[in-house]
């Protein structure tokens, strides 16, 4: 499915079910510390009714599924769902999946202790979703907005891809990225308190073939709209790049969360 948005990518389509497989593969690469963070929290824990927007392949709920809550993810792609759904039932999980945006979660009724959105809350709408994610919490819930992206300006082989993704795709607007704050949408704070906030910096380890695997599926390349032509060559231009590295290294990382409370 098609997404466009004017704001992101100059209006350029993308569909994150066009690297799905690459996803499951490549994007499962959130360290212990960031799960353990929400967990001590008391967030996604045992004795807790859990819904995931924006799952993705269940990165979050997978992961944090040893904490002992019950699990939904939604997603808009029904690749992704797919994905999630076989990751999920290969390691033995208990999670349900449902492929349906974030705009439309109102069949699912309710009853939720916390909503989690991971890297993905920039594409909501959020005049449509805070009201919609505050029904769906029972009283005193959370909303929990969370996102780890890589640092360029204080990663040389983070900035190095970057400007490869530029060459093939100018459009792309998920590059540049600094240390900052979370930005919470303002239409929030109408059915929400903001509870807590905080961002931390982490390395991230990868392989050359990891990394690589990385960048092929984020937006600028593998849910792009470019050929099938053009991201070949991205690739092979983007694998010579990093054979001038060791075969591992750390991305230099930062992760930011909000975290806030129903009134």
């Amino acid at each position: 499915m098609d997404i466009t948005n004017s704001s992101i990518d100059g209006g350029r389509a993308f569909d994150w079910g066009r690297t799905s497989e690459d996803y499951a593969r490549f994007r499962d690469i959130y360290p212990e510390e960031f799960y353990q963070r929400i967990a001590d929290k008391g967030l996604c824990v045992r004795g807790q009714y859990v819904l995931d927007i924006g799952t993705g392949t269940g990165v979050l709920p997978r992961n944090m599924y040893r904490y002992g809550a019950r699990w939904l993810g939604t997603d808009i792609s029904e690749n992704q769902i797919a994905q999630a759904q076989r990751l999920s039932r290969e390691a033995g999980m208990d999670i349900e999946y449902k492929a349906l945006p974030a705009e439309k979660l109102d069949s699912l009724g309710g009853g939720f202790d916390v909503i989690t959105a991971c890297q993905c809350y920039w594409y909501f709408d959020h005049r449509t979703t805070a009201p919609l994610f505050a029904g769906l919490l029972k009283e005193g819930g959370r909303l929990v907005f969370l996102l780890m992206n890589w640092l360029p300006c204080e990663d040389e082989i983070a900035l190095a891809s970057e400007k490869l993704v530029l060459k093939y795709n100018p459009d792309w607007t998920g590059c540049g990225e600094t240390f900052h704050p979370l930005a919470l949408p303002e239409e929030y704070l109408s059915y929400f308190d903001a509870e807590e906030s905080g961002e931390y910096r982490l390395p991230v380890r990868f392989t050359r073939e990891s990394w690589n695997g990385r960048i092929k599926a984020c937006r600028g390349i593998g849910a792009s709209s470019l050929s099938e032509e053009e991201k070949a060559a991205w690739e092979r231009e983007h694998s010579e790049m990093l054979s001038k590295y060791p075969e591992q290294f750390d991305i230099a990382h930062f992760a930011a969360y909000v975290i806030l409370k129903k009134k």
